[in-house]
């Protein structure tokens, strides 16, 4: 037992001891009643690392008390899984946990498929992608989906003080914690890396009292805690410097940031999403080729994979890097929601609603809407905002060769309404 990391020691067996995510887990919850009936349907749970996806995994095998399987989608292949659904013909109710399993191929995920729908196993599968885009959809439909929260400064501060009253071990130590800034700051809110954090900063204090300080903390961590954790917050600052690097045109910078996490074993897919999100968010109509890089560049590491993906993956961010910049489609987007978030549901002017109804047309649904391409040019000028919004101007193009371009060109409709 006490060869077990602190997080591995402090981690709760009951659901009234989880910190955090009482949205899921208070006595009031589905989550919380179906545990306690014994009635956990197939799930994913879904949030960031370090937040209790793996506890409350645990706590369902503990508390429902069915036979209960682990597998990792790091090391487990379609023959790991036909193992336990083979050992789940002979049991009743037996619950699989797959950890990372948007790790899992189609293939992998497709042999989950006809156990789950069979109620042969009951799925818990954990993830910090959005399953949307990283579970196959026949078996996404078949579970149910819980997002977990970040924790925050309370919740952290609650596990350490929880971590010093009540582990065996640490209670045997005389620790004053006299500061905790540091110690959160480099867990990045994750609950897991700052219990052992917590421990490795414990045992490399020498004196008595151990007095733990932000300065302390900050010094044996540098010494010895892993330069790149994919799964705490290095991953987001790493991510974090590869996507302004790009955004601010050096693409220098961008290949370093994207060799730093190629060498910690980063998912390769979660580097090419981002990239497909930077080339829409950042270059969009600047150079709308971008858009189409990146997604091909997405498509073509999926089927590659690691080692040779890293060429194509530099292919693109070094071109997405050099490209010209423009975030004015971004911008327009947020504007318009915000603006429906403001004003609520507008009614759609009747010239432009769909009249498929006999009496649609006699309420004149879709009278007087004028058919561009029956004008010279395709164009002539039309309301198409509902009436509160008229010469509300959403999308303003960027300084750029092909945004004035386009700039141009609404001048010459538009200019008048909408100050182009």
């Amino acid at each position: 037992m006490s060869q077990e990391p602190l997080a591995e020691r402090m981690r709760p067996t009951r659901l009234e001891d989880l910190i955090g995510q009482s949205h899921l887990t208070a006595p009031n919850t589905f989550l919380f009643r179906a545990i306690k009936n014994g009635t956990v349907p197939s799930l994913i749970l879904w949030g960031p690392p370090g937040v209790g996806k793996t506890t409350i995994a645990n706590i369902i095998a503990n508390e429902v008390k069915a036979p209960f399987y682990t597998l990792s989608a790091i090391s487990a292949g379609v023959k790991d899984i036909r193992a336990v659904i083979e050992k789940a013909k002979f049991q009743q109710g037996v619950v699989l946990f797959i950890d990372e399993i948007h790790r899992f191929n189609k293939s992998q995920q497709d042999a989950l498929l006809g156990a789950v729908e069979k109620g042969q196993i009951r799925l818990i599968g954990a993830t910090t992608e959005n399953p949307s885009f990283e579970v196959n959809a026949a078996l996404l439909s078949r579970c149910q989906v819980f997002t977990l929260n970040s924790l925050e400064k309370k919740d952290l501060e609650a596990m350490i003080q929880q971590a010093l009253e009540h582990d065996i071990l640490m209670k045997k130590k005389n620790v004053e914690l006299k500061e905790t800034e540091a110690l959160l700051r480099l867990s990045g809110g994750d609950g897991r890396k700052l219990l052992n954090l917590l421990e490795i900063v414990v045992n490399a204090i020498p004196e008595d009292p151990i007095v733990v300080t932000n300065d302390k903390v900050t010094a044996i961590a540098q010494q010895k805690v892993a330069i790149y954790d994919k799964s705490g917050e290095q991953h987001y600052d790493i991510i974090s410097a590869f996507i302004k690097s790009i955004r601010g045109s050096d693409p220098n910078a961008a290949v370093y940031w994207l060799a730093r996490m190629i060498e910690g074993g980063e998912d390769v897919k979660f580097i090419a999403r981002r990239l497909v999100i930077l080339a829409s968010e950042d270059i969009g109509n600047a150079n709308p080729n971008a858009l189409l890089l990146a997604t091909q560049a997405f498509e073509a590491v999926k089927i590659i994979g690691y080692p040779e993906a890293r060429i194509i993956l530099s292919q693109c961010v070094t071109y997405l890097a050099s490209s010209a910049k423009s975030n004015a489609s971004y911008v327009a987007i947020n504007q318009a929601q915000s603006i429906v978030r403001q004003e609520g549901d507008l009614p759609v002017p009747i010239h432009l609603r769909n009249a498929p109804t006999k009496l649609m047309k006699d309420l004149n649904y879709g009278k007087g809407y004028k058919y561009a391409h029956d004008y010279e040019g395709n164009f002539v000028e039309e309301e198409f905002m509902p009436d509160k919004l008229k010469g509300v101007k959403l999308y303003d193009p960027g300084r750029n060769a092909r945004e004035n371009d386009l700039r141009k060109n609404l001048q010459k409709m538009w200019g008048k309404k909408y100050g182009y």
